[in-house]
Protein backbone atom coordinates (compact mmCIF):
# COMPACT_ATOMS: atom_id res chain seq x y z
CA UNK A 1 0.00 0.00 0.00
CA UNK A 2 1.32 3.46 -0.85
CA UNK A 3 1.07 6.31 1.61
CA UNK A 4 1.60 9.97 0.77
CA UNK A 5 4.22 11.89 2.68
CA UNK A 6 1.56 14.26 4.02
CA UNK A 7 -0.34 11.39 5.64
CA UNK A 8 2.69 9.58 7.07
CA UNK A 9 2.91 11.57 10.35
CA UNK A 10 -0.75 10.76 11.05
CA UNK A 11 -0.22 7.10 10.11
CA UNK A 12 2.84 6.92 12.37
CA UNK A 13 0.97 8.36 15.36
CA UNK A 14 -2.03 6.10 14.86
CA UNK A 15 0.19 3.03 14.51
CA UNK A 16 2.27 3.99 17.54
CA UNK A 17 -0.82 4.37 19.74
CA UNK A 18 -2.33 1.13 18.48
CA UNK A 19 0.81 -0.92 19.10
CA UNK A 20 1.40 0.76 22.45
CA UNK A 21 -2.09 -0.21 23.61
CA UNK A 22 -1.66 -3.79 22.36
CA UNK A 23 1.62 -4.21 24.23
CA UNK A 24 0.36 -2.59 27.45
CA UNK A 25 -2.64 -4.90 27.77
CA UNK A 26 -0.68 -8.03 26.92
CA UNK A 27 -1.96 -8.78 23.43
CA UNK A 28 1.61 -9.69 22.47
CA UNK A 29 3.50 -12.34 24.51
CA UNK A 30 7.02 -11.72 25.87
CA UNK A 31 9.77 -12.37 23.37
CA UNK A 32 7.43 -12.08 20.38
CA UNK A 33 9.51 -11.44 17.23
CA UNK A 34 8.32 -8.65 14.93
CA UNK A 35 9.47 -7.23 11.62
CA UNK A 36 9.00 -3.79 10.11
CA UNK A 37 7.58 -5.37 6.97
CA UNK A 38 5.12 -7.46 8.99
CA UNK A 39 4.03 -4.46 11.10
CA UNK A 40 3.54 -2.34 7.98
CA UNK A 41 1.51 -5.05 6.26
CA UNK A 42 -0.66 -5.79 9.29
CA UNK A 43 -1.55 -2.14 9.84
CA UNK A 44 -1.65 -1.23 6.16
CA UNK A 45 0.95 1.52 6.30
CA UNK A 46 4.24 2.14 4.54
CA UNK A 47 7.60 1.27 6.05
CA UNK A 48 8.26 4.84 7.24
CA UNK A 49 5.40 5.00 9.80
CA UNK A 50 6.25 1.46 10.92
CA UNK A 51 9.89 2.41 11.44
CA UNK A 52 9.01 5.57 13.39
CA UNK A 53 6.47 3.79 15.60
CA UNK A 54 8.98 1.05 16.42
CA UNK A 55 11.66 3.64 17.18
CA UNK A 56 9.41 5.33 19.75
CA UNK A 57 8.34 2.04 21.32
CA UNK A 58 11.97 0.91 21.63
CA UNK A 59 12.78 4.21 23.37
CA UNK A 60 9.98 3.53 25.90
CA UNK A 61 11.12 -0.03 26.55
CA UNK A 62 7.96 -1.48 24.99
CA UNK A 63 10.04 -3.22 22.32
CA UNK A 64 13.66 -4.33 22.20
CA UNK A 65 15.97 -3.89 19.24
CA UNK A 66 19.09 -6.04 19.04
CA UNK A 67 22.35 -4.97 17.43
CA UNK A 68 21.43 -7.21 14.48
CA UNK A 69 18.15 -5.33 14.03
CA UNK A 70 15.86 -8.01 15.52
CA UNK A 71 12.69 -6.55 17.05
CA UNK A 72 10.92 -8.33 19.92
CA UNK A 73 8.59 -7.61 22.82
CA UNK A 74 10.50 -7.54 26.12
CA UNK A 75 11.21 -10.80 27.95
CA UNK A 76 12.03 -9.48 31.41
CA UNK A 77 14.70 -10.81 33.74
CA UNK A 78 14.00 -11.23 37.46
CA UNK A 79 16.15 -8.16 38.15
CA UNK A 80 14.16 -6.05 35.69
CA UNK A 81 10.85 -7.21 37.15
CA UNK A 82 12.08 -6.27 40.65
CA UNK A 83 13.09 -2.82 39.42
CA UNK A 84 9.75 -2.17 37.75
CA UNK A 85 7.90 -3.56 40.79
CA UNK A 86 9.74 -1.12 43.04
CA UNK A 87 8.72 1.76 40.80
CA UNK A 88 5.06 0.73 40.90
CA UNK A 89 5.15 0.35 44.69
CA UNK A 90 6.56 3.88 45.01
CA UNK A 91 4.47 5.71 42.44
CA UNK A 92 1.01 4.15 42.68
CA UNK A 93 0.31 4.73 46.40
CA UNK A 94 1.40 8.36 45.97
CA UNK A 95 -0.90 8.87 42.99
CA UNK A 96 -3.79 7.26 44.85
CA UNK A 97 -3.21 9.50 47.89
CA UNK A 98 -3.16 12.60 45.67
CA UNK A 99 -6.38 11.45 44.02
CA UNK A 100 -8.22 10.87 47.30
CA UNK A 101 -9.44 14.49 47.86
CA UNK A 102 -11.08 14.37 44.39
CA UNK A 103 -12.47 10.83 44.70
CA UNK A 104 -16.15 11.73 44.74
CA UNK A 105 -19.11 9.34 44.80
CA UNK A 106 -19.45 9.12 41.01
CA UNK A 107 -15.81 8.11 40.60
CA UNK A 108 -16.05 5.43 43.29
CA UNK A 109 -19.18 4.01 41.66
CA UNK A 110 -17.43 3.96 38.29
CA UNK A 111 -14.43 2.16 39.80
CA UNK A 112 -16.78 -0.36 41.37
CA UNK A 113 -18.38 -1.01 37.96
CA UNK A 114 -14.95 -1.52 36.38
CA UNK A 115 -14.09 -3.95 39.16
CA UNK A 116 -17.22 -5.92 38.27
CA UNK A 117 -16.02 -6.02 34.65
CA UNK A 118 -12.65 -7.37 35.87
CA UNK A 119 -14.52 -10.17 37.65
CA UNK A 120 -16.49 -10.99 34.50
CA UNK A 121 -13.28 -11.13 32.45
CA UNK A 122 -11.76 -13.46 35.06
CA UNK A 123 -14.79 -15.77 34.97
CA UNK A 124 -14.57 -15.89 31.17
CA UNK A 125 -10.79 -16.51 31.25
CA UNK A 126 -10.35 -13.38 29.13
CA UNK A 127 -6.73 -12.45 29.83
CA UNK A 128 -6.62 -9.32 27.67
CA UNK A 129 -9.98 -8.10 29.00
CA UNK A 130 -8.80 -8.70 32.56
CA UNK A 131 -5.57 -6.76 32.09
CA UNK A 132 -7.30 -3.96 30.15
CA UNK A 133 -9.98 -3.47 32.83
CA UNK A 134 -7.45 -3.72 35.65
CA UNK A 135 -5.34 -0.96 34.12
CA UNK A 136 -8.47 1.11 33.51
CA UNK A 137 -9.36 0.78 37.21
CA UNK A 138 -5.99 2.12 38.30
CA UNK A 139 -5.69 4.78 35.57
CA UNK A 140 -9.15 6.21 36.27
CA UNK A 141 -8.25 6.69 39.93
CA UNK A 142 -4.80 8.10 39.25
CA UNK A 143 -6.09 10.64 36.71
CA UNK A 144 -7.76 12.39 39.67
CA UNK A 145 -4.31 12.97 41.18
CA UNK A 146 -3.67 15.65 38.55
CA UNK A 147 -0.01 14.60 38.39
CA UNK A 148 0.59 14.01 34.66
CA UNK A 149 4.37 13.59 34.90
CA UNK A 150 4.04 10.83 37.51
CA UNK A 151 1.29 9.11 35.55
CA UNK A 152 3.38 9.22 32.36
CA UNK A 153 6.26 7.50 34.15
CA UNK A 154 3.89 4.88 35.54
CA UNK A 155 2.38 4.16 32.13
CA UNK A 156 5.87 3.50 30.79
CA UNK A 157 6.32 0.94 33.58
CA UNK A 158 2.97 -0.67 32.73
CA UNK A 159 4.01 -0.74 29.09
CA UNK A 160 7.20 -2.67 29.82
CA UNK A 161 5.30 -5.14 32.03
CA UNK A 162 2.42 -5.75 29.60
CA UNK A 163 3.67 -8.89 27.81
CA UNK A 164 4.86 -10.46 31.08
CA UNK A 165 1.51 -9.73 32.76
CA UNK A 166 -0.19 -11.73 30.01
CA UNK A 167 2.20 -14.63 30.55
CA UNK A 168 1.51 -14.55 34.28
CA UNK A 169 -2.25 -14.53 33.76
CA UNK A 170 -1.95 -17.66 31.61
CA UNK A 171 -0.19 -19.44 34.52
CA UNK A 172 -2.33 -18.09 37.38
CA UNK A 173 -5.97 -18.70 36.49
CA UNK A 174 -8.08 -16.04 38.19
CA UNK A 175 -11.84 -16.31 38.66
CA UNK A 176 -12.52 -13.05 40.53
CA UNK A 177 -11.25 -9.45 40.69
CA UNK A 178 -8.09 -8.71 42.71
CA UNK A 179 -9.28 -8.84 46.33
CA UNK A 180 -7.29 -5.75 47.23
CA UNK A 181 -9.49 -3.67 44.94
CA UNK A 182 -12.24 -4.02 47.54
CA UNK A 183 -9.84 -2.54 50.11
CA UNK A 184 -9.06 0.33 47.73
CA UNK A 185 -12.77 1.07 47.24
CA UNK A 186 -13.45 0.87 50.98
CA UNK A 187 -10.58 3.27 51.73
CA UNK A 188 -11.83 5.72 49.11
CA UNK A 189 -15.34 5.66 50.61
CA UNK A 190 -13.92 6.23 54.10
CA UNK A 191 -11.46 8.94 53.02
CA UNK A 192 -8.74 6.85 54.65
CA UNK A 193 -5.39 7.89 53.13
CA UNK A 194 -3.13 5.49 55.11
CA UNK A 195 -5.51 2.64 54.34
CA UNK A 196 -5.61 3.61 50.67
CA UNK A 197 -1.83 3.74 50.39
CA UNK A 198 -1.56 0.32 52.02
CA UNK A 199 -4.29 -1.19 49.84
CA UNK A 200 -2.73 0.08 46.61
CA UNK A 201 0.78 -0.98 47.61
CA UNK A 202 -0.48 -4.44 48.63
CA UNK A 203 -2.43 -4.81 45.38
CA UNK A 204 0.64 -3.91 43.31
CA UNK A 205 3.13 -6.06 45.21
CA UNK A 206 0.77 -9.05 45.37
CA UNK A 207 0.41 -9.10 41.59
CA UNK A 208 4.10 -8.52 41.01
CA UNK A 209 5.06 -11.52 43.16
CA UNK A 210 3.56 -13.61 40.37
CA UNK A 211 5.60 -11.62 37.85
CA UNK A 212 8.76 -12.41 39.85
CA UNK A 213 7.96 -16.11 39.64
CA UNK A 214 7.38 -15.80 35.90
CA UNK A 215 10.70 -14.08 35.41
CA UNK A 216 12.54 -16.86 37.20
CA UNK A 217 10.96 -19.62 35.06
Amino acid sequence: MTTTKASEPHAHEKLYRSMRAQIMIGQLPPGQPLTLRGIAAQHRVSMTPAREAVRRLVAEGALTLSTSGRITTPALSVERIEELAALRALIEPELAARALPRAHFALIERLSAINTAIGEAAENHDAVGYIRSNLEFHRMLYLRAQAPAMLAILETVWLQLGPTMRAVYNRVRRNEPPRHHRMILASLRAGDEPGLRLAVRTDVTHGLRHLHVAGSM
